[in-house]
């Protein structure tokens, strides 16, 4: 019988996450029975997304929500042999049961050189929130002049990198001179440190003085009213986050977006990547070549030991990395 360690939300967060709003647990998981695989948690997730989606799917005493990087122990289904890898959405537990409906084989040709855990990043989730917000959502074209902010982060620096590739001008906004350091190795064209500048206005100006024709928003607030002001004539936004806000115990108010976008006739969407699951093979693919190709380049900011793993969350949402956020159990 295997024993599992879970965290699970203690108490749903007040503004900022607290460790104390975590408790660690151990579950004797039962035998398997047919149809069913054993898997252990190799490399797991910590994402934005986790602060806004536990106040909305998850009750006080469940286990965190989140996806890992996991290798197959034990199998009683005869789709999953002993000693692949899969991703899964199995939340923070270091073993779990599955009836394997909803585990993913990692896209094929994965060379043994490249680090599994970029299945949680830029060739997972991420990567294909880049893909399809920039091809579907602000529908990159060569020529476009492409914004995105929190642009050193997992999803920010793949967008700044296809935009690249698809023949863009890429500006990024970051929050300490060391990402904008990493903006500027990857290829951006201009990069600032939004914490240090002295006008939002100024620095976007002076980044791209014809303005943007495609905004990858990831954090909403004070950020999206300046870079909504710049933005050219039929411009396109794509809202994918809004970090700046999650956090907030008192609602902002503002943005009022509505003059601008009718003066510019401006389009703004929001989407959830898992809108184009249909097309996911398709981005894994494109991904995984460019990754391979060294066209896009990667970083990640590992964090040692399941314990560890409401520290790793807060860091991220403080900032703490460059790239994707991940926890090696």
């Amino acid at each position: 019988m295997v024993t599992a360690k879970v965290w699970v939300l203690k108490k749903h967060f007040e503004g900022f996450p607290k460790t104390s709003d975590f408790e660690l647990k151990q579950i004797e998981l039962p035998n398997l029975k047919d149809g069913e695989l054993l898997l252990e948690s190799v490399f797991l997730s910590v994402d934005p997304y986790m602060r806004p989606y536990s106040r909305r799917d998850m009750k006080e005493g469940d286990i965190m929500i989140g996806t890992q990087v996991a290798r197959v122990v034990e199998s009683k289904n005869p789709a999953f042999t002993e000693g692949v890898f899969v991703v899964a959405r199995g939340g923070w537990r270091t073993h779990f049961i599955s009836d394997g409906k909803n585990l993913q084989l990692l896209p094929s040709g994965w060379p043994e050189s490249l680090p599994k855990s970029l299945a949680l990043g830029t060739i997972g989730m991420p990567g294909l929130t880049a893909y399809f917000g920039l091809l579907k959502v602000c529908k990159m074209k060569p020529g476009d002049t492409v914004l995105v902010n929190a642009a050193a982060g997992a999803v920010g620096s793949v967008v700044g990198q296809l935009a690249k590739i698809g023949g863009c001008k890429v500006v990024g906004s970051a929050g300490s001179d060391d990402k904008v350091a990493y903006l500027k190795k990857i290829n951006f064209d201009e990069a600032f440190n939004y914490k240090t500048v002295k006008s939002l206005d100024e620095a976007l100006h002076k980044a791209s003085p014809d303005g943007y024709d495609c905004f990858f928003d990831n954090v909403g607030g004070e950020f999206a009213t300046a870079a909504i002001k710049q933005m050219k004539k039929y411009g396109r936004i794509a809202i994918c986050g809004a970090i700046s806000q999650y956090n907030e115990s008192v609602p902002q108010k503002g943005p009022y977006v509505q003059v601008p976008m009718l003066f510019k006739e401006l389009q703004m969407e929001g989407f959830i990547v898992t809108r184009w699951d249909s097309h996911r093979e398709e981005g894994l693919k494109a991904l995984l070549k460019w990754v391979v190709e060294g066209k896009v380049k990667y970083r990640e900011h590992v964090t040692e030991g399941f314990m560890n793993m409401p520290m790793a969350f807060i860091g991220m949402l403080k900032g703490e990395n460059i790239g994707k956020a991940v926890v090696k159990v």
